[in-house]
């Protein structure tokens, strides 16, 4: 194995090398899944914490399945309900789950950083599932995931991301992940829901939706944060929806052999209509699925390293 690590922050350290050990190691990860018998004992003994800072439903509970199909030992922490609503500090709650045993602490945070924050100051491995607006490495790659199944390999493909780039950690972590396996990445948005300077991250950008879409195998439709358009950063969700919404007449015009997919929740009937959502060039159900098998390969490549492959058999 070449994950040699203790710790999984993002993809902007990790190696092209490194990336596809993870992205084959998922496929025997989603193997387990489609058995009768979805569990294997590789972590039996090992204990996930999943300390979530931040509100979650698809990552808190995909990680929880992923842990448990490794047999793992899987508590949850949240802010509510636990010594950090009282004012407990991120390392104090840490140092206290360390104590009583974790080999690994998946973390969600506001504050970019959080995840590097820990990894430095504990000995059990960190998984970060999403560091305020700076990374979400397994959202990344379980995208990556679903592209490589429908399309094969990743090297030549254009991918256009579409939304609200500047405040978005999936967008981040997609470029990074999708440059350094070969792919030809773009991002479309409003100018104000733009990074200054992204072209530096290896991207084209585009204003307009409509020549963004021109040649694209991959279409990326990023949810549109609500608070955006009460702080002014684009003039109205009917405005928004008209320029950059994925729909139907775009969908036609991109060719059918072009993939949708959307981190989810999703706004239906703003960044992407129910029947763009729901055709059959979307792969959105099949994100879901393949993010349960991506983070039980990184589980395994950070805690079952020493244990043999044969416990996948």
């Amino acid at each position: 194995m070449s994950l040699k690590r203790k710790d999984f922050l993002g993809l902007y350290d990790a190696s092209a090398e490194e990336i596809r050990e993870i992205l084959e190691t998922a496929v025997a990860m989603k193997d387990i899944l489609t058995r009768t018998v979805k569990k294997v004992p590789t972590l039996r003994g090992k204990t996930v914490i999943n300390l979530f800072y931040e509100p979650s439903t698809r990552t808190k509970f995909s990680f929880n399945l992923a842990a448990k199909r490794l047999s793992a030992d899987v508590m949850s922490i949240s802010k509510s309900g636990s010594s950090i609503a009282k004012g407990e500090s991120l390392l104090d709650t840490a140092k206290t789950m360390e104590v009583m045993g974790a080999d690994v602490v998946v973390i969600r945070h506001s504050a970019p950083g959080a995840a590097q924050f820990l990894a430095e100051n504990i000995s059990a491995s960190v998984l970060n599932a999403g560091d305020g607006a700076h990374a979400h490495p397994t959202q990344a790659l379980l995208d990556i995931y679903s592209i490589k199944e429908k399309l094969g390999d990743i090297e030549g493909l254009n991918v256009l991301i579409v939304g609200d780039i500047a405040h978005s950690r999936v967008a981040r972590s997609n470029i990074w992940g999708l440059n350094k396996l070969g792919a030809q990445v773009s991002v479309a948005g409003p100018q104000t829901l733009l990074p200054r300077e992204i072209e530096k991250m290896g991207v084209k950008v585009y204003n307009d939706l409509d020549k963004a879409l021109e040649n694209v195998d991959v279409v990326n439709i990023l949810r549109i944060q609500m608070e955006r358009q009460e702080s002014g950063l684009f003039p109205s969700i009917r405005e928004y929806r008209e320029i950059y919404g994925m729909n139907k007449e775009r969908l036609q015009r991109i060719g059918k052999k072009a993939v949708i997919m959307h981190p989810g929740p999703m706004n239906r009937g703003i960044e992407i209509e129910s029947s763009v959502a729901d055709s059959s060039q979307s792969v959105i159900t099949e994100q879901v699925k393949n993010g349960v098998a991506i983070r039980m390969a990184l589980l395994y490549l950070l805690a079952g390293r020493e244990v043999d492959n044969e416990n996948l058999n």
